[in-house]
């Protein structure tokens, strides 16, 4: 048997459960590790079975609880190099240095490397040997600790007291395009146009079914149509109704944003794929992260029911909707 587990989709978190009868893979963890833990248990999911985790991309939403879940349950976390890097530049936190504090370490630096010149210099002309030039180096750095500011210090051992927020169990990287497998699970991963590192859409395949998960794109390239061909259950991305974001609450920059090519699918955009390139072959098409602001939830399953109204043959597929609130119903073929 062969299930998916939507556990949340939409802009505030997306995590996926795609399982064998042995292999269970978490894709994203766009929820707190507490969140996706108590979603996992509601739809039956034992998240201690977990195998791994596989990330489509580094935004927040899809991987808000990837370090501390994947520390707790001590699994391996699978994405390509260059999300892996803009996660870690994403999580590692950064200290601002103001002006003064630049500058004062400046002239510290440039005291410490004249005292160096002169102790030197100094121990040229008197011939001191190599163990008096170590104490006396050494006694020159107990005398700077001695005077550097306390706080300095603690905020500094604080900060190496801290766990690194980056850090993971095992770290393995896949390339888009070069099929890998996770236990009985074959993976495919795909490039999807999103503005985002190295973004992936996936094809799972086990015991004969082919499930695929698509979202975080901004239109349907060629490459995307290909992947998407002999589905049996497919997450599918229908973002926002066109109106519904033109005339809503977001800055017109994030509109732009949306609506580029590297943006999000609309209804309208999802349905045309539906109608004009989908071989029809899923038993279940889930319609995935819609906007709360931007998007209804009968408008997105309208527009895909009339996309597939024109091929009475498709009209066996069945529509769900994704929820960001709470998981869905697991689907089990």
């Amino acid at each position: 048997m062969m299930r998916m587990t939507v556990l949340a989709s939409g802009s505030k978190g997306n995590s996926t459960v795609i399982s064998s009868s042995r292999t269970r893979v978490l894709v994203d963890a766009g929820l707190s590790c507490r969140e996706l833990m108590k979603r996992m248990m509601i739809a039956g999911e034992d998240p201690a079975a977990l195998d791994a985790i596989l990330i489509t991309h580094e935004h927040q939403d899809h991987v808000a609880g990837l370090g501390v879940l994947a520390r707790k349950l001590g699994i391996p976390v699978y994405l390509t190099e260059p999300t892996h890097r803009a996660w870690v530049r994403m999580i590692t936190p950064r200290r601002t240095m103001s002006y003064a504090e630049w500058l004062d370490r400046v002239q510290q630096e440039k005291a410490e490397r004249a005292q160096t010149a002169a102790l030197e210099a100094a121990g040229a002309v008197l011939g001191i040997c190599d163990s008096m030039s170590a104490a006396v180096e050494s006694a020159t750095c107990s005398s700077e600790d001695d005077t550097e500011d306390p706080d300095e210090v603690e905020t500094r051992q604080q900060e190496r007291a801290k766990p690194d927020p980056a850090f993971l169990p095992s770290v393995e990287y896949f390339h888009s395009g070069r099929q890998f497998s996770i236990g009985d699970i074959e993976i495919m991963p795909f490039t999807i146009p999103h503005d985002a590192a190295d973004p992936c859409g996936f094809v799972f395949a086990a015991e004969g079914a082919r499930m695929a998960v698509a979202t975080d794109l901004g239109y349907m390239p060629p490459n995307v149509k290909a992947a998407l061909k002999r589905i049996d259950v497919l997450l599918l991305e229908s973002n926002h109704d066109l109106e519904m974001l033109k005339d809503g609450p977001y800055p017109w920059s994030v509109k732009q944003r949306v609506l580029s090519r590297v943006g999000h699918l609309s209804n309208l955009a999802t349905a045309e794929f539906l109608e004009q390139d989908y071989d029809g072959t899923a038993s279940f098409i889930v319609l995935g992260h819609l906007s709360e602001s931007n998007n209804a939830p009968e408008l997105a399953r309208l527009a895909a029911e009339q996309a597939l109204a024109g091929h009475p043959t498709l009209l066996g597929n069945r529509i769900l909707l994704a929820e960001q609130s709470a998981p869905l119903e697991p689907i089990c073929l």
